[in-house]
């Protein structure tokens, strides 16, 4: 058995005494400072995480769009240049393999980036379904280094050590750039509910990125955060988890993002028919948020359970909310009992916790 990768920061994390996990294959910081200190400083100043983890796959050539276009659930001849979308990457009977952002870099390249778990199935697929086009494939996952800064301090974090004016760079948008002296590519995106940057960099200057970033945050409440701080913060916001929310066996409709699905673009798509299906036959279970005054926690996997008792559904991700004060979930339940409001119960190690359902997301942040 392989031992786990590690990132170009890795030493850096080490450092700072970080506690490290090993995930998709590969060695990372869980936490440094605290998981709730960490979760704060992201919501009332900035957080900076290496996301070195994830995956990217560079699709260029002619037909570059139209082989994306019969490969993901998007319509990504109509991304602009210098733009990104959230899409899905579906099998053929509507399932979600991943959910994915895509770059837009020049009218004839992509740059579609994976999540960690799911990078080498994604990679593979879209290999081999642009087969039949005149465009190429490249996993360049190896090529980079990825950090996120993200808060409401992070344009003034980073507007000190760029040229470029961050006000004109719009949410959902990737531009190559110049960050600390390094050639990056920056886009504004994120996973937190937050405003915030991530910096594609060349490997070996992603150490002079971070500690710039680091120096130029000092003031600001920038605080280095971890993989679990980053699960509260997109719980919170409401962001599905692969493996929670999201899976092979799920349509992107079961999770009330059936708006990624573009049925209306030209030509066919992977998935086209089983997901026009779904889009027209509600589905039995629907995703929901959760909420209880009570002091436990819904978690993954724990049975809901309607107010006689009966099982209605089952939570995909849970955890005490820093910013709220009290335990969030979110669950799949049956579709009678989704209603914002509904009263049910949640099953936790043979103990029945009231529970609401409200409407997600729990926390959105002020414009």
């Amino acid at each position: 058995m392989s031992s786990p990768r590690q990132t170009p920061l890795h030493h850096v994390h080490e450092a700072l005494g970080a506690t490290f996990t090993e995930f998709a294959g590969w060695r990372m910081p869980l936490r440094y400072s605290g998981d709730t200190a960490e979760h704060n400083a992201v919501r009332t100043g900035a957080g900076l995480f290496d996301l070195t983890h994830m995956g990217e796959i560079r699709i260029s050539g002619p037909q570059a769009a139209e082989a994306l276009d019969y490969a993901l659930v998007a319509n990504a001849s109509s991304i602009k240049p210098g733009r990104a979308r959230y899409t899905m990457i579906c099998n053929a009977a509507g399932g979600v393999l991943d959910d994915l952002i895509v770059y837009r870099l020049g009218d004839e390249e992509f740059l579609v980036v994976a999540n960690a778990a799911n990078a080498a199935v994604v990679s593979a697929e879209l290999a081999e379904r642009i087969g039949g086009f005149d465009a190429e494939h490249q996993d360049v996952s190896d090529d980079y280094a990825l950090i996120a800064v993200q808060g409401p301090n992070a344009v003034a974090i980073l507007a000190q050590l760029t040229d470029t004016d961050l006000a004109e760079v719009k949410y959902y948008a990737g531009y190559r750039s110049r960050v600390a002296g390094k050639d990056v590519l920056l886009a504004r995106t994120g996973y937190t509910g937050e405003d915030g940057f991530e910096l594609f960099t060349e490997p070996g200057d992603a150490e002079a990125v971070w500690q710039a970033l680091t120096e130029s945050g000092a003031e600001h409440g920038l605080q280095p955060a971890g993989l679990s701080c980053r699960d509260t913060l997109r719980l919170e916001a409401g962001m599905p988890l692969y493996g929670n929310e999201l899976s092979a066996e799920l349509t992107p409709f079961d999770a009330n993002l059936g708006r990624v699905v573009k049925l209306d673009k030209a030509g066919d798509f992977v998935g086209k028919e089983a997901l026009a299906a779904a889009a027209e036959k509600p589905t039995e279970r629907t995703l929901v948020g959760l909420s209880t005054e009570q002091r436990r926690a819904p978690r993954h996997g724990y049975r809901v359970l309607d107010a006689d008792g009966a099982e209605i559904g089952v939570v995909t991700s849970g955890a005490p909310s820093p910013t709220l004060g009290h335990p969030i979930g979110m669950a799949y339940v049956d579709r009678a009992h989704s209603e914002p409001g509904t009263q049910l119960q949640v099953d936790i190690r043979g103990k029945t916790v009231a529970v609401q359902v409200v409407e997600l997301p729990f926390y959105r942040r002020n414009a």
